[in-house]
């Protein structure tokens, strides 16, 4: 998976200027250990659906970012259930519940937007930083 970082960061290089912008509504976030987060992004114009293919990305520290969510809520294989994705509007949503000490990471969430027919371009919101906090 090397080839990962490359990835993201041309994926990133390409978000381009538009006047549709995501935007990650918080820019952290604390959960204590086994308790609930939501992190949600928020698309600036018209209504996220599944034509968007939203995604949410976690990247934790020293390792390079995986896919933890796509098409809203269809978790990759290997993801835990305790990810949910969800969106309502031009929003969209990634709870995490029961969270755990590896859940301590930085949350990308993404959309496409264009046209089945048309070029478009993909748009990241800003990172939401998840810590835990201890008891």
């Amino acid at each position: 998976m090397a080839w990962a970082p490359l990835l993201l960061a041309l994926l990133t290089y390409c978000v381009g200027f538009s006047s549709q912008q995501l935007q990650s509504l918080k820019a952290s976030e604390l959960v204590s250990p086994g308790g609930t987060v939501t992190l949600s992004c928020s698309l600036s114009s018209g209504a996220l659906t599944d034509n968007n293919y939203p995604l949410w990305v976690q990247q934790r520290l020293g390792n390079v970012p995986r896919l933890i969510m796509y098409s809203t809520s269809t978790r990759p294989s290997g993801i835990p259930a305790r990810f949910t994705g969800s969106r309502s509007g031009n929003t969209m949503s990634l709870t995490i519940t029961g969270a755990l000490a590896e859940d301590d990471a930085d949350y990308y969430c993404s959309v496409w937007t264009g046209s089945a027919h048309h070029s478009g371009t993909i748009r990241w919101g800003s990172d939401t930083k998840t810590s835990l906090s201890s008891l």
